[in-house]
């Protein structure tokens, strides 16, 4: 009942937030018609995540991990509001984006960390995978349904009504969080000691107490160099892979382009877990994401748009799978006191650095092509997650031997 629960109102957040994404980008696009800002966008969506996914982990750690969850879809209600108030009036200008673009991402890494520290409350170790996986699952459904409800609404009752509908479907999140009996004083056993949030202290002290751990470490540097080669990068340039593909102008062959590998992730987190598939081993989530790899590679090199589609389809099915394996890893080994710190560490290497994937594939594509730089950012991290596996397996076999 709890994980259907928040299952349920995790995916109407993540509805909203997608909504309110469709909403916003089209109306600046629409006002100012700036790529800088645009840019601007993606930086301030994912650099918080960067810059202080650690500390939000850290205060979960400390503090109850519900409340850090509502402040945060506070932060999302407040700016769609605020949104709501500059489109009605015709008052907004360009530090006033800026500023809500800030905010916003401010409030997902107040959202990030501590959900999945709560996940560990609700389903405890034996079942984090399955819980890993449905909490995916639940936002790349939301991403799925956010763009297809948003665009309904902006038609149906216009962009300043549809953005304000955003603040109500927050709501469910907020209100169960209110009295679900988890947190820090539900949890059995001896209470952890609770740590000073040091700041940016944290960061080096918990890469410090990981940096051994066979287990976290290689996870750690995969979803890293996932997140800095790749990231989700290829999605700001579909506009240009449909073009070449020869499906440019908008419609539902550019949809299908857009939503093929969210709708892969979405089957992968029912499929695998109503087979109750693919374990949680590191060895496997090396595997899947060089399988990744080589999707990804397939897709830049694709000739044909029946090609294209099946080929981005699995590779939302193949991210999916060895991202929700790596988290699950990390939080299983994480140490139950720093656990929040890990998990934002986690939350750092896989969002924020996403934040530097738009050179890798967007910059060096304007130099070589996107095709060929989203094909070579593939190969290279293919050889990165090769040595990874590689020296893994060595250095269990010595482990083995000793």
């Amino acid at each position: 009942m709890c994980i259907r629960d928040s299952f349920v109102t995790s995916a109407l957040a993540m509805m909203a937030d997608s909504m309110e994404h469709v909403i916003s980008y089209w109306m600046l696009f629409q006002k100012f018609q700036s790529p800088e800002l645009g840019g601007f966008a993606v930086i301030s969506h994912w650099l918080p995540y960067l810059l202080f996914a650690v500390w939000s982990g850290a205060l979960a750690d400390r503090f109850d991990p519900r409340r850090l969850i509502q402040i945060g879809m506070g932060l999302f209600m407040l700016v769609s509001l605020a949104w709501g108030v500059l489109f009605f009036t015709g008052w907004l200008e360009v530090w006033h984006a800026v500023v809500l673009l800030t905010l916003h991402g401010f409030a997902g890494v107040l959202w990030g960390p501590p959900s999945q520290l709560l996940l560990h409350d609700i389903v405890g170790p034996s079942q984090l995978q399955s819980a890993v996986r449905l909490n995916a699952t639940s936002r790349y459904l939301g991403l799925l349904m956010g763009p297809a409800v948003g665009g309904a609404l902006m038609l149906a009752i216009g962009p300043t009504e549809a953005i304000l509908v955003t603040v109500l479907i927050y709501l469910p999140l907020i209100l169960w969080l209110w009295k679900a009996p988890y947190g820090p004083r539900f949890r059995k056993g001896e209470p952890v000691p609770a740590r000073a949030v040091k700041g940016y202290a944290d960061i080096v002290a918990t890469i410090r107490e990981v940096a051994g751990n066979r287990t976290i470490a290689p996870m750690l540097l995969l979803a890293g160099g996932a997140s800095l080669f790749i990231g989700n990068a290829y999605q700001a340039q579909m506009p240009q892979f449909a073009l070449d593909l020869g499906h440019g102008d908008p419609g539902l062959t550019y949809s299908m382009l857009l939503g093929a590998d969210a709708a892969g992730a979405l089957i992968a987190g029912l499929a695998l877990e109503a087979r109750g598939l693919l374990q949680p081993r590191a060895r496997t989530a090396f595997i899947l994401a060089m399988a990744w790899c080589c999707t990804i590679a397939a897709f830049a090199a694709a000739p044909f748009y029946w090609l294209a589609v099946p080929l981005l389809f699995l590779t939302g099915f193949l991210e999916l799978s060895f991202n929700s394996m790596a988290q699950t890893l990390v939080q299983l080994n994480a140490p139950a006191a720093i656990r929040g710190r890990v998990i934002g560490l986690y939350n750092m290497s896989a969002l924020g650095l996403r934040a530097f994937a738009g050179v890798t594939v967007g910059v060096l594509g304007g130099l070589i092509g996107i095709h060929w730089s989203l094909a070579l950012s593939a190969m290279v991290l293919l050889a990165l997650i090769t040595t990874l596996l590689a020296l893994s397996v060595k250095y269990r076999s010595g482990d083995a031997s000793n």
